[in-house]
């Protein structure tokens, strides 16, 4: 049976609206969409890593709630689970902080079993950090030697500008690793001072890529493809917390790409387009509620 693996950071959200806590949510973007698949029935396996602590034992046990297979992951002893508090502004977007306490031991979690057909997501500033670096990129590099589909979100956001021109090679070489890249309009602005979709494929090609899906918010979608360009309208909903929506965006691509007997390279552009529109559905609906995933409900009508 093919496998689905997202590799990535795990934090604790606390949403605060009004300045007042509204709710608390296990997070990480790779995590949320591990959620949203495991919620869908899918077999996904999610890498990463948490503190022996009580924060941790309720993130395991949601996971586990959840259907999300978590023999991949490291708990480590001496540290904290990471917690992010979510300030969410007039138009319900988020403004983090974060509070970490690391161990000098990183991501200590054994190789999976890829095997071709499997599909693998990584991405965010998570997958730039030195200190998990070398073990995150040797698990994307044996996963697409082993034939995976491999999709790459950057995901880094303006908070990360200064420390960006640092990094940038280290993108460079996430890009060359992806078959899919999912990016935003933002992730390419911050990273690159791009700010067209045409010229972030461009960039894209340079070092490989053939795919490239550019979200630009609640505007629209664009596709690049070897087979052209499509555009995409996104709906209009109203709107409670924007948090998630790119992961339960990119939960709805893997959802599509998963279901498919069709590979990449046989898709039609009609047919790529057909993925994106479930995945701006599984976007759309998660900026309806305070939850990083896809609902119960909503999965359990897709099952």
């Amino acid at each position: 049976m093919r496998s689905i693996y997202a590799i990535g950071e795990t934090v604790y959200d606390i949403i605060f609206k009004n300045g007042e806590p509204v709710t608390a949510k296990a997070g990480g973007t790779m995590l949320n969409t591990s959620v949203s698949l495991g919620r869908l029935g899918l077999p996904v396996f999610f890498l990463s890593e948490y503190a022996a602590d009580g924060v941790g034992d309720i993130i395991d046990g949601f996971l586990k709630e959840n259907a999300v297979d978590t023999t991949l992951l490291y708990r480590y002893q001496n540290g904290k689970t990471p917690i992010a508090l979510a300030f969410l502004n007039e138009q319900n977007d988020a403004r983090y902080s974060f509070y970490k306490q690391y161990p000098e031991k990183r991501l200590e979690i054994d190789m999976p079993d890829f095997r071709k057909g499997d599909i693998l997501l990584f991405g965010g500033f998570y997958s730039l950090m030195k200190e998990v670096r070398h073990a995150l990129i040797t698990f994307v590099r044996a996963a697409r030697d082993a034939g995976v589909t491999i999709l790459y979100d950057p995901n880094i956001r303006s908070p990360h500008k200064d420390e960006i021109e640092n990094l940038r090679d280290l993108v460079y070489e996430n890009l060359g690793l992806a078959h899919i890249i999912r990016g935003s309009d933002e992730d390419f602005d911050t990273i690159f001072d791009i700010k067209a979709g045409a010229d972030a494929y461009t960039l894209v090609q340079q070092y490989g890529g053939q795919y490239l899906i550019y979200t630009k918010s609640n505007v629209g979608v664009e596709i690049y493809s070897p087979r052209g360009k499509l555009e995409l309208e996104v709906p209009e909903v109203k709107t409670l917390s924007t948090i998630g929506a790119g992961d339960s965006f990119n939960a709805g691509l893997i959802y599509e790409l998963y279901r498919s007997e069709r590979t990449l390279p046989d898709m039609t552009l009609a047919e790529l387009g057909n993925i994106v529109k479930t995945a701006i559905a599984f976007g759309s609906h998660v900026c309806t509620h305070y939850e990083n995933y896809v609902s119960k409900d909503f999965a359990r009508a897709l099952k």
